[in-house]
């Protein structure tokens, strides 16, 4: 017995119509803008990463109209840009929301409660892996890691570090991105939207005032194999239990101390969303 094409999900309709041009005006200013980024390279090709954050930064995703542009540019074919386009997941495929929540879910965050956080901000936010609210504002995402784990569990909007965070504190973050309050990253630039994310990473100057001199970077527990190798001696630190207090001749810190050295309002000591599996091995 055979089975038709259309019993096996096979479509047999028209080929696929090339992609539209970008309005005269648009292709314009994109292809100034490519052409200053081709400039940097001695070796044209090696521009088309940057450039397809150029043209995902005009319409929050890459378009076929995108790729064949960026194919036109640099002389290429589209199936040559569209390999590169789906290999590297920061470039999006299809519409997505002004800010990128990306919820670590590898083997760490996932422990200390990063699996917890996913789930909560899915039923929190009514939408599932990789889809957007309806309002535009936020498309959620489960992520690999992004060598942050001394602050685990950590959430990404754009890119930009939200560290130590509990399913409250993250159901809260997405509240304000799109009730458009202000919210200023753990550590990093200034917050800005997943469109002006792409035009910074295409290798344009993030021109905020005080973005650039904004820095974030590892924390303590991620430098304390370098500074021994440099010779250096760490002071000697008193790592108090979750959940209680320092002495109070204890001088307070301004250090950014990650939820492994000192106690922290993460997953761990919250017990409404206890980290790890909500059932036994087997069920």
């Amino acid at each position: 017995m055979t089975t038709s094409s259309s019993e096996q999900g096979v479509s047999l309709g028209m080929p696929q119509l090339p992609a539209p041009a970008y309005p005269d005006d648009v292709r314009a200013r994109l292809e100034a803008d490519g052409r200053e980024i081709i400039a940097r390279y001695p070796d044209s090709r090696s521009a088309l990463l940057p450039l397809l954050h150029l043209v995902q930064a005009e319409e929050g995703h890459v378009t076929r109209t995108g790729q064949q542009f960026c194919a036109t540019l640099l002389d290429l074919t589209t199936a040559e840009v569209a390999a590169v386009a789906t290999f590297y997941s920061m470039y999006r495929r299809r519409p997505s929301g002004d800010y990128q929540v990306g919820v670590c879910t590898n083997t760490l965050c996932a422990v200390m409660g990063g699996d917890a956080i996913f789930e909560s901000l899915q039923e929190h936010l009514g939408v599932g892996n990789g889809e957007t609210t309806d309002d535009g504002k936020v498309t959620l995402e489960h992520i690999e890691c992004n060598a942050a784990c001394d602050f685990a569990p950590v959430v990404m909007v754009n890119w930009e570090f939200f560290d130590n965070q509990t399913p409250a504190s993250a159901r809260r973050l997405v509240d304000d991105l799109r009730t458009g309050a202000p919210v200023e990253p753990t550590r990093g630039a200034p917050m800005c939207t997943f469109k002006e994310t792409a035009r910074i990473l295409a290798g344009f100057p993030d021109e905020r005032p005080g973005a650039v001199e904004a820095s974030g970077g590892a924390g303590p527990a991620s430098l304390v194999g370098l500074r021994l190798a440099k010779g250096e001696t760490a002071p000697a630190r008193v790592v108090h239990p979750r959940g209680s207090s320092a002495p109070q001749d204890q001088s307070p810190t301004t250090e950014h101390l990650s939820s492994h050295d000192a106690p922290q309002d993460t997953s761990a000591s919250d017990p409404a969303h206890p980290a790890g599996p909500v059932a036994e091995e087997g069920e």
